[in-house]
């Protein structure tokens, strides 16, 4: 781990951690590491060394400082309404979960004025950095959040707004890089199948590497500019991967997008 920034942070900030999976137990594991008194909660991991065993939220969060909900989108709001009664006044709640940015919203507005939620987007995989996962927070208590956690270690930068602007920079970042990849799984599957996969490979790599801010203008405007043509194209392309055995996800989307800009104004 990095050195401590702020040393006093040892002893003066007590941190709750809700969900101890892959994810909460190596932040969990650090902070403890660094010098933090921490406290965690999970129906179904035990706590790692250092980490202060609880028996539910609200007994993980009573005595907590800062809060750090890393369970699921799907569990976050579970989470805040289990603890809430036990969260003193002043307390940060930070929630870690991959959510839409109005989850996060809501979070803020079911917490109230009284327990200030920061939306916390985690902008890297979080196994093997555990603490060091560079993390964008957002809402009205982010920088009170940054200033403790990068007591500890931690990479944090502020995105101005409320909760929920931090995971919007992250979910916006997604749709282009896991679109991208699910595009590459898709054509080389297809690649694979018709027998020329070291062909699109090298094509798909040496098309990447040329990627610089016109790239992306020409892409938006081509698309926009050639709907016509591309959307045949990628009919065709549709119908080549169905021969192959290959369900066409990505390019049946990439068509229907295309037909889309193409009936309203595309050319």
């Amino acid at each position: 781990m990095p050195p401590l920034q702020n040393p006093e942070a040892r002893t003066a900030v007590r941190i709750a951690v809700l969900g101890l999976g892959e994810a909460g137990s190596e932040i969990a594991r650090d902070l403890a590491a660094a010098g933090a008194d921490v406290r965690g909660y999970d129906p179904k991991v035990p706590a790692a060394d250092g980490v202060a065993p609880r028996t539910d939220e609200a007994d993980a969060v009573r005595d907590a400082d800062l809060v750090l909900s890393v369970n699921s989108s799907h569990d976050a709001m579970d989470a805040l309404r289990h603890a809430l009664p036990s969260v003193r006044p002043g307390t940060i709640w930070a929630d870690l979960n991959t959510a839409s940015p109005g989850l996060k919203a809501a979070l803020a507005e079911t917490a109230g004025v009284p327990v200030p939620v920061v939306d916390v987007a985690l902008m890297a995989p979080v196994p093997g950095k555990g603490l060091r996962t560079p993390m964008l927070v957002s809402g009205a208590a982010a920088d009170r959040y940054a200033a403790i956690l990068s007591g500890f270690g931690a990479e944090v930068a502020i995105q101005p707004g409320p909760a929920g602007a931090a995971i919007s920079r992250k979910l916006l970042r997604s749709v282009f890089y896991k679109g991208l990849a699910a595009a590459v799984v898709e054509a080389v599957a297809a690649a694979e199948a018709a027998g020329c996969a070291d062909w699109l490979r090298n094509n798909i790599s040496t098309e990447l590497a040329g990627f610089d801010q016109r790239t992306i203008d020409r892409l938006i405007d081509g698309t926009h500019r050639h709907a016509r043509r591309r959307a045949d194209e990628m009919t065709a392309a549709a119908e080549q991967l169905e021969e192959l055995g290959v369900p066409p996800r990505i390019s049946a989307a990439t068509r229907d997008l295309l037909i889309d800009l193409r009936d309203n104004g595309g050319r």
